[in-house]
């Protein structure tokens, strides 16, 4: 597939998810993690005591409601070692590998990992259909209620990221809302193969 046909597939790609999971976000807008009488106190208000349970719900809220949203399927039982979180199909073979993030929105964002090189350089150069989607979902809570805000859902390509490899982990590292340098595939690999510092790439 040739450079400019991939990016304006990859866009059109971004907008369909962005579209797809803003619609996810209609259905549950606001949910209860547990009750009061199991966490009297609440949560304390970090991310990381909630993402992965909030994920879930997202995948899960997608997949079960695939029909309403107009999709095949939304595969969700992958090995941990995907890079991607879910696999949402339309018309029965078309695939969107989608990674679900989720950030705070009354937090200031900072860097995050995006993903460890080694394994991103290794899936795009061996599968060329292969490209990688990260869904970011704005959300706050109090006590234990999350609320998620259609309006800050947020997709990106790790193609289009700034290339930052951090060298203590080799893991490429961004803002999830950093400016797009949109580029070919071929470029972000030597970019990815140029930056690691713990690997080599070949």
């Amino acid at each position: 597939m040739g450079a400019v046909r991939e990016i304006n597939l990859i866009n059109r790609e971004l907008r369909e998810m962005q579209n797809f999971f803003g619609e996810v976000v209609q259905i549950i807008p606001k949910f209860r993690l547990t009750s009061r009488r199991i966490l009297p106190y609440g949560l304390k208000p970090h991310t990381r005591s909630v993402s992965w349970i909030v994920e879930q719900v997202i995948a899960q809220q997608a997949k079960y409601n695939r029909r309403t949203l107009g999709v095949n399927d939304v595969e969700i039982d992958l090995p941990d070692t995907c890079l991607h979180d879910c696999e949402v199909v339309k018309n029965s073979r078309k695939k969107y590998y989608v990674n679900i993030k989720i950030t705070n929105v009354k937090v200031r964002p900072g860097k995050s990992d995006i993903a460890a090189v080694e394994k991103l350089y290794m899936q795009y150069k061996a599968n060329p259909d292969y490209r990688l989607i990260y869904v970011v979902f704005g959300f706050s809570f109090s006590n234990i209620t999350v609320s998620l805000d259609r309006s800050a859902v947020h997709v990106f390509s790790p193609q289009f990221l700034p290339v930052y490899v951090n060298p203590r982990n080799d893991k490429l590292q961004a803002h999830y809302r950093s400016a797009r340098q949109v580029r070919s595939r071929s470029e972000f690999l030597n970019l990815l193969q140029k930056e690691s510092r713990s690997i080599v790439l070949t």
